[in-house]
C-alpha cells in the first residue's frame, strides 16, 4: 500500500479525485469537486434512541438500548479525554423520518478510569459496568436557573477507542435535544506511530505564559505569542533558537488588561502582534532578545486585532471587532508604520486571517467564506469572488503557483474542518479539486506553503507535512503528533494541539503546541 493510499485509509475519506500516478509532474488537469461541508450527515451513529417517557435521568432505562452491543462496553479505554461527534436528532417537516445536525463535545477520565466531565462539566451518576455506561455531566444553574445535564449512554465499543450511543441534554427535568453520538480517544499511538518521514523534534521548550498559539522566527530568535485563558494571562515569550537544540528562554512581556495576543509577525527591526484589546502592538527588537515597546495600532478607540499579516511594504491586520475590517499599513519604515485604509467587506462573519499573493488578498472571513479581493489601491477593496459552502467557517489558507496555475490551501476550523484544494486562478469561478482529511473529531489549524510541501499544524492530528506537487492528490509524507491526552494543562476542549507553524528556509520547522510549547524540528 502506498504512502497515499495509507493516509487516505487512515483519515476514513477521499483524498482528491484525479489520476493516481503522483510519480509524473502534474500537468494541470483535474476533476471539479462536489462541496459536501464539513459534516456530512450518514444517519445515526448507533443504532439506540432515547426513551421519552423519562429521558432526564442518568439511569439505563432513559434509553433503549435493546438493539446494542453492550457486551463490547467492558473493552473501552476508560481512561485520557474523548471528543464525540453529536448528531442532533429532530422531527422532519413530514413527520415520519430524522434529520441530523451536527455538534461537537466531550467525555474525560481520571488516572483511575472514572468518568470525569461531559461536554466540560463534572461527571455525575455514572452507571459503569461490563455491559453499562451511562454517565452525566452536570452544570450547575446560577441566580435561580435551573441547572443542565448532559447524559451518554453507550451503545458500543466498536474498538478499545471508540465509543457509539445516545445522548439526552435536559434542563430543569425538561428534554432539550437528544440524538446519537460517536467518541474518539484524541491520543496517538492508535492508528499510527508517534511520528513518520523522519519528523523528530530537535527541541522542545515549554511556554510559561498563558496559552501559546502563534510564533514568528526572525534574527534567531523565536517569539511566541500566548492568549489569557482559564486564569493564567497571555503575552509574548522570547527564546534564543541560534542552537535550535538547546533554545534558550530569554525574556516574556505581558501587559495589565492587554493580554491576548493571537498573531504575530516581524519585519527588520519591528515585531509587530495581534491583540485583543488594543490592535497591533509593535515591538523594536533591534535588540532580539530584549524586544521594546513602542506603540498600538490604530490607536484611539479600543480595536480587537486577531492575526496579522507582512507582504513586502504592507502589514495587514485582521479585526473581529468592532468593525469587522481589514486595515493595510505602510511599513516601509518597519518601526513606523502608516495607515493607508480600512476596509469592511459586508459579508457575514469577520476577518480572521489572509494571505496576499500576486495582487490579491485571500481572506479567511470566517461564516463569510474565503473572500479574495483585489489590493492594488490600499485605499479600496475590489471584490473578486469568493467561495462558501453551508455552515462554513473559512479560517487559515496559503496560495501558490503549481504548474502555473494559481492554488490555494483552505481550511475551516470546527468539526470535520479539513484542506480543500482550490484553484482560483479565476476568482469568479473557484474550483476545489482537491482535498486531504484526518479524523473528523479534530480541526485543522493553521497551514504553511514552502514549494511543493504543505505544512500543517492540525490540533489534536499534530503536524502533518504534505506534498502536494500533484494538488489533487495531496499525500503525506511526514507527521508528528504532539498530542497527548496525558500532557499536563491538557484540556478536553477542541482546541487543543498543534497550533501555530512557520518554516522560514533556515533548514528547520517550528511549531507550537498549545500544552507543550514550542518545537524544533529538522525539515523533512
Amino acid at each position: 500500500m502506498g504512502a497515499a493510499a495509507a493516509a487516505c485509509l487512515l483519515a476514513l475519506a477521499g483524498c482528491g479525485s484525479s489520476d493516481d500516478d503522483t510519480s509524473k509532474p502534474w500537468d494541470g488537469r483535474y476533476t471539479a469537486l462536489e462541496e459536501r461541508g464539513d459534516w456530512l450527515d450518514k444517519g445515526p451513529y448507533a443504532s439506540c434512541s432515547v426513551n421519552f417517557t423519562n429521558p432526564c435521568t442518568s439511569s439505563v432505562e432513559s434509553f433503549d438500548l435493546s438493539s446494542c452491543k453492550r457486551s463490547t462496553l467492558g473493552a473501552m479505554d476508560r481512561e485520557g479525554i474523548y471528543r464525540t461527534k453529536l448528531r442532533y436528532e429532530f422531527p422532519s417537516e413530514d413527520g415520519l423520518s430524522t434529520i441530523g445536525v451536527g455538534g461537537s463535545g466531550s467525555l474525560r477520565f481520571t488516572s483511575d478510569g472514572a468518568p470525569w466531565s461531559v461536554q466540560g462539566h463534572p461527571a455525575v451518576d455514572p452507571r459503569l459496568d461490563g455491559q453499562t455506561f451511562v454517565v452525566t455531566g452536570l452544570k450547575q444553574g446560577t441566580s435561580g436557573q435551573d441547572s443542565t445535564r448532559y447524559t451518554l449512554a453507550g451503545c458500543e465499543a466498536p474498538t478499545a477507542w471508540v465509543l457509539t450511543g445516545c445522548f439526552s441534554f435536559c434542563s430543569g427535568g425538561n428534554p432539550l435535544y437528544s440524538g446519537t453520538f460517536r467518541a474518539e480517544r484524541m491520543t496517538w499511538g492508535r492508528a499510527e506511530r508517534e511520528s513518520s518521514g523522519g519528523l523528530k523534534p530537535v527541541s522542545e521548550s515549554r511556554v510559561e505564559l498563558g496559552f501559546p498559539v502563534d510564533l514568528y522566527i526572525a534574527k534567531d530568535h523565536a517569539y511566541v505569542v500566548s492568549v489569557n485563558l482559564r486564569g493564567t494571562d497571555g503575552g509574548l515569550s522570547v527564546f534564543d533558537v541560534s542552537d535550535r537544540a538547546h533554545p534558550v528562554f530569554k525574556t516574556s512581556i505581558s501587559m495589565a488588561g492587554d493580554n491576548y495576543w493571537n498573531g504575530v509577525w516581524a519585519k527588520g527591526d519591528a515585531l509587530y502582534v495581534a491583540s485583543k484589546n488594543t490592535g497591533v502592538v509593535v515591538f523594536d527588537i533591534s535588540n532580539p532578545g530584549a524586544p521594546v515597546f513602542l506603540r498600538n495600532l490604530p490607536g484611539g478607540p479600543a480595536i480587537n486585532v486577531h492575526t496579522v499579516l507582512v507582504d513586502g511594504d504592507r502589514l495587514y491586520a485582521m479585526s473581529p471587532s468592532p468593525n469587522a475590517e481589514t486595515l493595510i499599513f505602510d511599513v516601509s519604515s518597519p518601526l513606523e508604520p502608516r495607515l493607508l485604509g480600512r476596509h469592511v467587506l459586508g459579508v457575514p462573519g469577520y476577518p480572521h486571517d489572509a494571505f496576499a499573493f500576486g495582487g490579491r488578498l485571500y481572506v479567511s472571513h470566517a461564516q463569510g467564506g474565503y473572500q479574495v479581493v483585489g489590493v492594488s489601491d490600499p485605499t479600496r477593496f475590489e471584490h473578486l469572488g469568493d467561495y462558501t459552502f453551508e455552515n462554513n467557517y473559512a479560517h487559515h489558507s496559503a496560495v501558490g503557483t503549481i504548474a502555473g496555475q494559481t492554488i490555494a490551501f483552505d481550511g475551516g476550523e470546527q468539526m470535520g474542518a479539513h484542506l480543500r484544494v482550490l484553484k482560483v486562478d479565476d476568482p469568479a469561478n473557484i474550483v476545489k479539486i482537491g482535498e486531504f482529511k484526518l479524523r473528523d473529531v479534530a480541526s485543522i489549524h493553521n497551514i504553511l506553503l514552502k514549494d511543493e510541501r504543505l505544512y500543517v499544524a492540525w490540533y489534536h492530528e499534530g503536524v502533518r507535512v504534505l506534498d502536494v506537487s500533484n494538488p489533487t492528490q495531496p499525500r503525506q509524507v511526514a507527521h508528528f503528533n504532539t498530542f497527548s491526552d496525558k500532557d499536563p494543562s491538557r484540556s478536553e476542549g477542541m482546541f487543543e494541539g498543534a497550533i501555530g507553524i512557520r518554516v522560514p528556509g533556515d533548514g528547520y520547522v517550528y511549531a507550537v503546541d498549545t500544552a507543550r510549547g514550542l518545537f524544533i524540528f529538522k525539515e523533512p
